[in-house]
């Protein structure tokens, strides 16, 4: 099988952002490559399915659904304590000294 390498540069809808690159980061750290696979497809403007069979893809999206929505509400969690913590403290004041 023979492959062509491009040498053109990327264009701006193919270039990560760091976000994105964050999210990519995350997701290979908890050991979830599938994941990590099927989010560097996406960023990039590919579609995962051309890739992965339907029944992976199900199987991925299923898995990391259930990770996302964890991942959202401990997220909504540690945001409200933070807030709750520094509710309480009374205001600095700064002095240009």
């Amino acid at each position: 099988m023979n492959y062509r390498v491009s040498s053109s540069p990327a264009t701006f809808e193919n270039v990560i952002t760091p976000d994105e690159l964050n999210q990519i980061i995350e997701a290979i750290a908890d050991g979830r490559y599938s994941w990590a696979c099927v989010l560097i497809l996406r960023f990039i403007g590919y579609n995962p399915l051309h890739y992965i069979p339907q029944r992976t893809y199900s199987r991925i999206m299923k898995e990391n659904s259930q990770v996302v929505t964890t991942s959202t509400s401990t997220t909504k969690q540690k945001l409200q304590s933070v807030n709750n913590d520094h509710r309480g403290t009374p205001s600095q004041t700064f002095n240009n000294n």
